[in-house]
């Protein structure tokens, strides 16, 4: 932005600004717009139109001067040139592209503001923006992706899952450590391992690899072990709370759980403690599941930079996870978890899961709660599993899915069973950018695969999703911005930058940003002639898109790569190799069949990285010695 201010030689704005302006340019132009909005007393000359908008006698009237335009500058002391008024509102007009008021309309909305506006402002702000995070004071206006007009009918159902009798336990922990969800509950329900024996293993494996990863926040171990021993208690009576019964995992930390630092990945909060129960970690801990740690979210979940470091990804340790669900990747991937729930608002679980060659569920959005949840956007978040395989997504999802009663935006998801599909009769898409490897397998199983293209003519999606994201962001971190703590945040062009430009952003753009939204998911209704489809995961444009909309996906590894520039010697890194499965909102059960099938002929996600062996020239440092916690601790 530019600073207009009368003298002999100027008296219009300058030409637009040139998008190419450094970020220390515009952080001094900002500070150089709050100068020229306080200068609200000056003397008022006539103005001459900016040469991009011609004089017009509808837009740009005649301009007339409301104070005598000569000052006796040396009489009376006052500075020799006089900064004009509107001449200086109009440049900040500008940067709201509202630049057709005349002068008295001009000075009209100043007064307006200042009387009525600014009050309003400060008293909403004191009343609902007093706390960071957006835990408190949820908005009213609920997003719902429900394309169907028909009552759903399978509302609370829950999911057949399949028998693994037979299962047995093997020899080492390291193959115990990559066993499925449904395979490690059989051993725990068959009593060939008891939950604390396996919460110990994980334990380990979090402290033993964390030290190269950067992927835990803290670990949770007297809980865990209280809840492990409940676990085996309940067994002993003779109840069994289903698959997840004492079942280690890993919770994003910008999850909450009482007594336990949740730090939203940022040292402003790195030592906040929530006293609330999320839903999601209510669910999980009555199913019987054992939270044993707080797994690294980017700092204000956004990417994998966080106060203690960045997160990398265990396939390739030269590469950071990428996505704010950074720790949830990781640790799947690693075997540092059986599975893990993270988050997404633009591309946090897809792109990690992706980087980390882990299978991973961004569900219709509702479909899990989010109280007690760190909010970036209330339409736009969604909770998800990041697992072996999409048999343990759907586990999972079916532990996690129903109506939060303080999530506005939750309901009793409308799922079939995804173990009840009959894929032979879907036909399914797939667009230039699948992997053919899974549209081969899947025309193999019967399904009835087409080419497809996603072809909606809306063609700002990716604005429409910052200006909702970043404006929802700052409401929920206006006292954070409002009080300069965004100067200490770990990656300063990132959200620091992102929310001082939403703060110009007007209220009338937000709404009609929220209506082009509104013809984006009318348009890809139209265009969604599939079951579902399949095409990259983390194309930015498909990301955006499938956020707005509130399209299920699922990703899905379906191979590896070399790394580029491998050493001479050779490397047992890789690069993974994903595509995702999308689906209309509430199908979420026809992607996780549909991965399923492919996954059942296919062993890419079975797969380990070679984070205990990564090469002669991959070495890594010498891990802590671990030993078990003292059991008197936690009985």
């Amino acid at each position: 932005m530019w600073m207009c201010i009368h003298a002999a030689s100027l008296d219009k704005c300058p030409p637009p600004i040139p998008d190419c302006l450094t970020r220390s340019s515009s952080i001094i132009m900002m500070k150089r717009l709050l100068i020229v909005i306080a200068l609200c007393c000056c003397a008022i000359t006539p103005v001459i139109p900016s040469p991009s908008q011609p004089h017009n006698s509808t837009t740009y009237p005649p301009r007339v001067a409301l104070v005598p335009s000569t000052v006796d500058s040396k009489k009376n002391g006052e500075c020799p040139e006089k900064i004009n008024e509107v001449a200086s509102l109009r440049c900040a007009f500008e940067l709201f592209d509202a630049n057709f008021f005349n002068d008295k309309k001009i000075l009209e909305i100043v007064k307006g503001v200042k009387e009525l506006n600014i009050p309003i402002i400060r008293a909403n702000r004191k009343l609902a923006a007093s706390v960071n995070g957006g835990l408190h004071n949820p908005s009213v206006l609920v997003f719902n992706p429900e394309w169907s007009k028909e009552q759903p009918q399978s509302i609370g159902k829950r999911f057949h899952y399949p028998s693994l009798i037979g299962t047995k336990r093997p020899k080492n922990e390291e193959d115990i450590a990559f066993m499925s969800v449904l395979e490690l509950g059989e051993l725990i329900k068959t009593k060939q391992i008891t939950s604390e024996e396996l919460t110990c293993i994980f334990l380990q494996r979090l402290k033993r690899y964390n030290h190269v990863l950067e992927a835990v926040v803290s670990y949770t171990e007297e809980l865990a072990y209280k809840q492990a021993k409940h676990a085996d208690e309940l067994l002993a009576q003779g109840v069994y709370l289903g698959p997840l019964h004492g079942i280690p995992y890993g919770l994003k930390d910008i999850i909450s759980v009482p007594h336990y630092k949740t730090t939203w990945g940022s040292k402003t909060f790195k030592d906040q403690v929530i006293d609330i129960e999320a839903w999601v970690y209510k669910r999980l801990k009555a199913a019987g599941a054992v939270l044993v740690a707080k797994l690294v979210t980017g700092s204000l979940a956004y990417d994998d930079i966080w106060y203690g470091g960045r997160t990398r990804n265990p396939w390739n340790i030269e590469e950071f996870t990428t996505g704010s669900s950074a720790g949830p990747a990781a640790c799947t991937s690693a075997g540092m978890v059986p599975f893990a729930i993270g988050s997404e608002t633009a591309g946090s679980i897809t792109y990690p899961a992706a980087r980390c060659g882990v299978t991973a569920l961004r569900p219709t959005f509702g479909t899990v709660g989010r109280t007690g949840v760190m909010s970036i956007s209330e339409s736009l978040d969604k909770l998800g599993p990041f697992c072996r395989s999409a048999t343990d997504c759907t586990v999972i999802l079916d532990t996690i899915r129903g109506r939060d009663p303080g999530d506005l935006s939750s309901r009793d998801s409308p799922l079939d069973d995804p173990f009840l599909v009959d894929i032979t009769k879907l036909t399914v898409g797939y667009l230039d950018d699948a992997e053919m490897e899974v549209v081969q397998v899947l025309a193999s199983k019967g399904v009835n695969v087409i080419p497809f293209k996603l072809n909606y003519t809306v063609d700002s999606v990716q604005g429409i999703l910052n200006f909702t994201m970043d404006v929802d962001m700052l409401s929920h971190f206006d006292k954070w911005q409002r009080s300069g703590q965004d100067d200490d945040y770990e990656a300063q062009d990132q959200w620091p930058i992102e929310l001082r430009r939403a703060r110009m952003i007007p209220a009338v753009d937000y709404v009609q940003a929220q209506r082009a939204r509104g013809k984006l998911i009318q348009e890809v209704r139209e265009i969604f002639t599939v079951d579902a489809f399949i095409g990259n995961a983390t194309d930015w444009e498909k990301v955006c898109m499938g956020n707005l909309v509130g399209l299920p996906v699922i990703v899905v590894p379906t191979g590896f790569k070399n790394i580029s520039n491998p050493p001479s010697s050779g490397s047992r890194r890789r690069t993974t190799i994903t595509t995702g499965i999308y689906a209309p909102p509430h199908h979420d059960h026809i992607a996780l069949a549909l991965a399923m099938a492919y996954q059942s002929v296919t062993d890419h996600h079975k797969q380990r990285p070679p984070i205990n062996n990564l090469g002669p020239n991959d070495s890594i440092p010498n891990p802590p010695t671990v030993t078990s916690p003292p059991r008197l601790l936690y009985f």
